[in-house]
């Protein structure tokens, strides 16, 4: 493979929004990653001392407690349901633009790969899609605002 090839491949990753390319041809094998490895970033924090990991906890914890309804819901919410997570850390949208309507609201049933928002990271846009079906119970951050990995996105029933 030359550095034509490997460029084109690089601009249509960026093009599509691709994160990952895997390809073999008879004795070439290329895989290119582009932005945060999830698997290391699991690895990483699985190893912390537990003692680093309340520190964050609490950071976390207190913007879903705003709310005055949110401390009797959230005991709730792990049994009526589950919560989509942040698979990186960057700035969450709820909208594909300023003026758009959200992509998900309160209430909206999901589907297994729709697209529930959209976090920027290094300047790149990720569409943030659903693993599984269900109804959003909530949206636990605001627009335009930095999230962690790990951190609640949504509650879904």
């Amino acid at each position: 493979m030359d550095l034509k090839e490997l460029r084109k491949i690089v601009e249509l990753m960026n093009e599509h929004g691709l994160t990952y390319f895997d390809m073999s041809k008879d004795d070439f094998h290329l895989k290119l990653k582009k932005g945060q490895d999830l698997e290391s970033l699991k690895g990483l924090l699985a190893a912390l001392p537990v003692g680093g990991i309340p520190a964050a906890a609490p950071a976390a914890a207190p913007a879903p407690a705003a709310a005055p309804a949110a401390p009797a819901a959230e005991p709730a919410a792990p049994a009526a349901g589950e919560t989509i997570s942040s698979p990186m850390v960057g700035t969450f949208y709820s909208k594909p633009s300023p003026d758009a309507a959200p992509f998900v609201q309160v209430g909206d049933t999901i589907s297994e790969g729709q697209t529930l928002c959209i976090i920027e990271a290094m300047k790149v846009m990720n569409e943030i899609k659903a693993e599984r079906s269900g109804t959003i119970t909530s949206v636990l951050v605001d627009d335009s605002t930095p999230v962690q990995f790990g951190d609640d996105l949504f509650g879904v029933k």
